[in-house]
């Protein structure tokens, strides 16, 4: 199996163990991003806690689900968003005005979408989760 996307594969883990209501899940291959990302998502409350399992190759998340997640998902191709043009991706991304949060990864680091528009700035958009 090839990795081409860890981002993508993580997320996609984290959802089907939300959907079959498993307690906790294991992610593999760990890397900086994934953990600014699932830093976000326990911010916002979707996820509990998580751990860096050191393996010897690239590591591992072990992340307590908590059954809040209805869906989640990385968003491809990386669209670049003004700071003031992540509203038109609400609208193709998220359910409901107000319902669910968009990852961007900015110059300031990654936050959710709510966030970049408070600190007026863009970035790229990374994933959705609600």
């Amino acid at each position: 199996m090839t990795l081409l996307d860890p981002l993508a594969d993580a997320m996609s883990s984290i959802y089907n163990s939300e959907l079959v209501g498993k307690p906790e899940v294991v992610v593999a291959p760990a890397s900086s991003l994934i953990e600014r990302v699932l830093r976000v998502m326990q911010t916002r409350g979707y996820i509990g806690e998580f751990e860096h399992i050191d393996d010897g190759r690239a590591g591992q998340f072990r992340i307590q689900l908590m059954g809040r997640t209805n869906k989640c998902g990385v968003i491809k191709p990386r669209y670049p968003v003004k700071r003031d043009g992540f509203e038109k991706f609400e609208k193709r991304f998220l359910p409901a005005f107000n319902f669910g949060i968009l990852i961007v990864t900015t110059p300031q680091g990654v936050m959710t979408h709510e966030e970049a528009k408070v600190k007026g700035i863009g970035g790229r958009l990374l994933a959705y989760v609600y």
